[in-house]
């Protein structure tokens, strides 16, 4: 079974393999009724969606009606003031067939313009406040893409006792000595004070760029059992991290298969090797 770890302070036990429902944006009702019984019965029993997610709420709210105590349940919302915030988390709601949320995230919160709205007066904080007093998300966190994120959540844990964060790390982002160094203090700020972290992108190889796009995900993913070994391994080997599963279902076997060996994280030779022969890139460069 896919190991599992305390998502943070929340006192449950996560499985350090989360299912990103960013996978299910633009599949059939049946694809996604297949999929979430694959992830319940591989032993995943934490679910990350957003309303920014196509119809990935929609899709998940009948087998989520069928399934709510089996599973952490997260989502987020881009939505700056208070009022548009709510509004949003209502709809989440009524999509995902449940009275609450695991887990409310500001997500992609890394502009700062958009951070002086949802962290001031009339913004998104005061929405994430209430929503956690009325008892409709029981922890709150807040996500992030692109270079910006580690430090932008620094300031954000510095506003506000976030319980989660959520950024990208894989092999080539580690090779960036300024988001290295910004990723490592935010470590330990989360290690310090008890924040769950997830990572994302663990499984990229390089962007599209000319080619076609043969995957769901929005950057080119690792395809091979053993790569996708290798940079499960590499992921959870940064500390008691959990890790989203690649936007797209038709991959969601082999990763599924691979995290229940519990990988050990490779040597960096052995990281340089893999991402030498495979062409391995900044997705944000």
């Amino acid at each position: 079974m896919i190991p599992q770890a305390p998502f943070g302070r929340t006192g449950h036990d996560s499985s350090r393999l989360l299912f990103g429902a960013a996978a299910l944006a633009h599949v059939t009702q049946t694809e996604a009724d297949t999929t979430l019984g694959l992830v319940l019965d591989s032993g995943i029993n934490h679910l990350d969606t957003a309303a920014s997610y196509g119809q990935a709420e929609e899709r998940m709210g009948p087998w989520i009606a069928s399934h709510r105590r089996e599973v952490f349940l997260a989502t987020k919302t881009e939505k700056r003031t208070k009022k548009e915030a709510l509004a949003e988390l209502e709809r989440s709601l009524r999509l995902l067939r449940t009275d609450h949320v695991d887990l409310w995230q500001m997500h992609v919160l890394v502009k700062d313009d958009e951070w002086d709205v949802a962290m001031n007066e009339g913004g998104a904080l005061e929405a994430f406040v209430e929503a956690r007093q009325k008892g409709m998300a029981r922890f709150l966190g807040v996500t992030g893409h692109g270079k910006a994120a580690p430090a932008m959540h620094l300031r954000s844990l510095a506003r506000f006792d976030f319980d989660s964060v959520l950024f990208p790390w894989n092999w080539p982002l580690s090779k960036d000595p300024a988001y290295a160094a910004a990723m490592r203090t935010l470590l330990y700020i989360c290690e310090t004070r008890n924040v769950a972290v997830q990572l994302i992108k663990a499984f990229l190889r390089r962007p599209w760029g000319e080619r076609p796009h043969t995957r769901a995900t929005w950057y080119e993913p690792l395809e091979a059992s053993h790569d996708i070994s290798a940079a499960l391994g590499w992921a959870w080997g940064t500390g008691e991290v959990f890790v989203n599963s690649s936007g797209d279902i038709h991959l969601l076997p082999t990763i599924i298969k691979e995290a229940a060996k519990a990988p050990p994280s490779p040597s960096d030779e052995a990281m340089a090797e893999m991402a030498q022969r495979l062409g391995m890139t900044d997705l944000f460069a």
